[in-house]
């Protein structure tokens, strides 16, 4: 049974006359006829009550009616649920996010507008490293990633939108005596213990870190490794070490931290945008969209 089948007896069954049917459809009478009949004997049930005077539906074919009244509203539901998902109305976003990102402005006022620009479209939101972003970006589990960039180690196959810029802070102790100044050089840190990341999940930031600090003169020593940010402005608050985090995060107030400005001006990393290269569907065009035209304050 084919579709045709369905619409050539919601015809005959809205008309309840063969001939208006047929006019209806475009086709002939006699096929009209011979395709019922056909129908019919596939069915195994008799679906009209025909004589010279009249055409009327039987109790299987009320039934039949009511079911193929709903096949077709269903099909038209798809229809328009394919038109809207190619518009970018609805589906599901999958986000990635650097952790320290809900810290600043940026990515509530994003999320906040774009619901309300695609009520329809469900956002799925992962807390993810750079290097987990780029993987799971390449490998279809993610649709856009919000990280940060430091120039270094980009995979082929990943586009990077830029945002905006975020200067580093040194966060240490407010009892070290450079804790006082209002800016500090980075090879004023060249005997100082970093806490950072984790090798293997922050490499992309370490080899940043690691490089300013080679460009100003010293081999930065790592004395402890923490998953989040905020863990490690709390080693810092204990006296473990100093650490290198962008500004926004200067948001966090942790008792006995100062956040110090860094006078080296490649101190920084890019926030960008992270998505596969090629083009894009509407729902991820139309999100950064929304993500570049709320890039101040970020």
């Amino acid at each position: 049974m084919e579709l045709r089948h369905l619409r050539y007896f919601l015809a005959v069954a809205e008309e309840l006359h063969f001939t208006r049917a047929a006019e209806r459809l475009h086709i002939g009478q006699p096929p009209l006829s011979q395709q019922i009949q056909a129908l019919e004997e596939e069915l195994g049930v008799v679906l009209f009550e025909r004589n010279r005077r009249r055409v009327a539906l039987t109790e299987a074919g009320k039934h039949f009616l009511a079911g193929t009244r709903r096949v077709f509203a269903e099909a038209e539901r798809a229809v328009e649920d394919a038109q809207r998902a190619a518009r970018g109305e609805i589906g599901e976003l999958r986000l990635g996010y650097s952790a320290s990102l809900p810290f600043t402005s940026l990515l509530p006022r994003v999320l906040h507008d774009y619901r309300q620009m695609h009520p329809d479209v469900e956002l799925t939101l992962s807390s993810l490293f750079s290097t987990e972003q780029y993987d799971a970006l390449l490998a279809e589990r993610l649709d856009v990633g919000l990280l940060r960039f430091s120039g270094l180690g980009v995979p082929a196959g990943i586009a990077l939108h830029e945002i905006s810029r975020d200067v580093l802070r040194v966060v240490i102790h407010e009892s070290h005596p450079l804790a006082q100044q209002e800016s500090i050089a980075l090879i004023e840190l060249k005997d100082e213990g970093f806490i950072t990341y984790p090798h293997d999940l922050g490499a992309r930031f370490n080899l940043h870190e690691r490089q300013l600090c080679l460009s100003a003169g010293f081999e930065p020593k790592v004395v402890q490794e923490a998953r989040e940010a905020t863990t490690q402005i709390g080693l810092v608050a204990a006296g473990f070490g100093v650490a290198l985090l962008p500004s926004p995060l200067e948001c966090v107030h942790i008792e006995g931290v100062r956040y110090v400005p860094l006078r080296d001006e490649t101190a920084y990393m890019v926030l960008a945008a992270a998505t596969r290269r090629g083009r894009l569907p509407k729902m991820i065009s139309d999100f950064l969209d929304v993500l570049l035209s709320r890039n101040t304050g970020a």
